[in-house]
């Protein structure tokens, strides 16, 4: 098949390569079609082997108690790679487990791998199963120790024998060059051609078997950066998890990198995908008001995004997630600026508070500051937090298009809220036309951050003031 490689199968503790271990480890290494070293030990976990796996491998603690430790089998497995491409059944699972246990003994493995079950799938189409029980029961080959080390690494060799001689050794090795180039380290169950994937802006949902996407992200080279997410599974438990459970990728392109964020952030809020963390979290927007009367306690109203009217934003601080983080935020403040939280609305109580006791408090709760110096002392501390009023007399549009002009999007946004994006004037006409009928678009915290960011770039496109065109008029 290849001039030198080395089949591998590992059993190990579970099915996370950062956190699990390997309980045993298997190698046949062939050169130029002869097996030229055979391997095989069992390895110390250091820790205990959960119930299920003992039961799925027949390893038990009892088995590994006394067994080298990986670190001691270093060097022996670094000889049998030496020069050799890493075969396996799933090898994004195996190269994972050694690439991590090789990094935990300060070894960086560099090795290239070919995935047997994605060989399977090139050369038998046709089939619906490639998983190791699938091709032993289509070929009738004999597995010595099913869930075994060795057992399945014989039972794969058997395997690849037996395409040489249905589809000869020429074609087999043209497959397996074929998938080396290609990137082998690809989850074998992706049913999707990464090769078909754009390399422009855009937004890319990961499917698995469920009707929950399991992750939306967006990029500006859609191809490159779903490739990265698979060249990173061994090195993060989360990556690792995505590639293990994807099936298909739907991809949906957009003219720039402000339509890929916007589209990202609607799609994580509307899907909920499972490893969506960040963007799916609560975004909701508490902000401080500050009382007209120095006097007035408490000085600070905490108002909600429920009742905030973005056209008053000049006159709010602090874009906070929760009641919790907003009082957090302003007990900070207080601390490094000597504010006083009794007249904050932080501390319950009369006459001089705690801080001032202690020396934090400048007095504004006794009388020894007054209340219009307190205020304004207040005022200055939230300088940096106060929400930015809305610049403009009415919506305006954001246009972006592709390099080669073939695709143009304007992105409509009025007192920092999205009314959606439009990619032709009958669609821009009618987001106005909305926007007329119903003001009830939503303000999104992020999608706040977002444009505030992207108005703050040097040389961007000027914003397009807009108006609905009066049809009468055409």
């Amino acid at each position: 098949m290849l001039a030198s490689y080395v089949l591998l199968d590992l059993e190990t503790t579970g099915g996370n390569p950062v956190h699990d271990r390997i309980t045993e480890i298997a190698a046949l290494r062939v050169d130029h079609g002869q097996v030229s070293a055979r391997w095989q030990s069992l390895v110390d976990p250091g820790r205990p082997i959960p119930v299920y796996i003992q039961r799925l491998t027949g390893i038990t603690d009892a088995m590994v108690a006394g067994a080298p430790r990986f670190e001691e089998l270093v060097e022996r497995l670094l000889e049998l790679l030496d020069g050799a491409v890493l075969v396996a059944h799933n090898v994004r699972f195996d190269h994972g487990f050694v690439k991590n246990a090789l990094a935990r003994a300060g070894v960086d493995l560099r090795a290239r791998t070919l995935c047997t079950v994605r060989l399977s799938r090139r050369l038998e189409p046709h089939c619906s199963g490639h998983g190791l029980d699938a091709i032993q029961a289509r070929h009738g080959l004999v597995n010595p120790a099913r869930h075994r080390a060795m057992g399945d690494v014989l039972v794969l060799h058997a395997w690849l024998q037996r395409m040489a001689e249905l589809h000869g050794e020429q074609a087999l090795r043209g497959h397996a060059q074929a998938l080396l180039q290609a990137g082998a380290s690809l989850p074998p169950h992706l049913q999707t051609d990464v090769a078909d994937l754009p390399e422009g802006p855009g937004v890319y949902l990961f499917h698995g078997d469920g009707e929950i996407p399991l992750y939306v992200g967006k990029s500006v080279n859609l191809r490159r950066r779903v490739l990265s997410h698979f060249q990173a599974d061994h090195r993060e438990a989360r990556e690792m998890r995505i590639s293990q459970e994807v099936r298909r990728i739907e991809i949906r392109e957009t003219a720039g990198e402000l339509g890929a964020l916007l589209l990202e952030a609607r799609l994580v809020k509307q899907l909920q995908p499972l490893f969506n963390r960040k963007l799916r979290r609560d975004n909701r927007l508490c902000s401080w008001r500050i009382a007209e009367d120095a006097r007035e306690r408490p000085l600070l109203t905490l108002v909600r995004d429920e009742i905030v009217d973005p056209a008053c934003f000049g006159q709010l601080y602090g874009t906070y997630r929760s009641r919790r983080q907003a009082h957090e935020g302003l007990r900070a403040l207080a601390e490094q600026h000597g504010l006083c939280l009794r007249v904050l609305g932080l501390e319950s109580g009369r006459g001089r508070c705690f801080a001032h006791q202690l020396g934090r408090c400048r007095g504004a709760c006794c009388g020894d500051e007054t209340p219009q110096r307190h205020a304004a002392r207040v005022q200055a501390a939230l300088a940096a937090e106060r929400l930015r009023a809305w610049p403009y007399d009415g919506p305006i549009g954001l246009r972006e298009a592709t390099p080669d002009g073939l695709r143009s999007e304007v992105h409509v946004f009025d007192q920092w809220r999205h009314l959606g994006t439009a990619r032709d004037d009958a669609e821009l006409d009618e987001l106005l036309l909305a926007r007329q009928r119903d003001d009830a678009f939503g303000f999104d915290l992020d999608t706040y951050r977002l444009l505030l960011a992207h108005l703050g770039k040097p040389r961007r496109p000027a914003p397009l003031p807009l108006r609905r065109r009066d049809p009468r008029a055409a």
